[in-house]
């Protein structure tokens, strides 16, 4: 078991921890509590269609950094979310959120 040399909380609510283990390596812990945004995607879900009164804009989804980081890291190796180019990006979104297993980060119905 390794040692916590620092923990940080981060302004996108994740907090971070440096820990340093016995033979030398520096493992880097992100964490972050979902179930308040769980909650509240829950209610945006059922509040309404998720249009704007003028049906220009439409709410679709919330989802926390700390998963953007992680789809990231499973499609290039890098958990650097804002680095892939959109094409990419808006790729992965429709993929992920489509999907049943991602249907809590919707905040309205229908596909993307």
């Amino acid at each position: 078991m390794g040692k916590v040399r620092a923990t940080e909380w981060n302004a996108d609510a994740t907090k971070t921890k440096y820990i340093q283990e016995s033979d030398g390596k520096l493992t880097v812990n992100n964490q972050q509590n979902l179930n308040p945004l769980m909650e509240r995607n829950k209610k945006l879900y059922t509040l309404n269609d998720g249009y704007t009164k003028s049906k220009d804009m439409r709410r679709v989804a919330s989802v926390p950094p700390i998963i953007l980081q992680i789809w990231s890291k499973e499609y290039n190796g890098t958990n650097i979310w804002w680095g892939l180019p959109k094409d990419i990006q808006k790729k992965i979104m429709r993929t992920k959120l489509n999907s049943s297993e991602f249907r809590y980060f919707r905040t309205s119905e229908g596909s993307l």
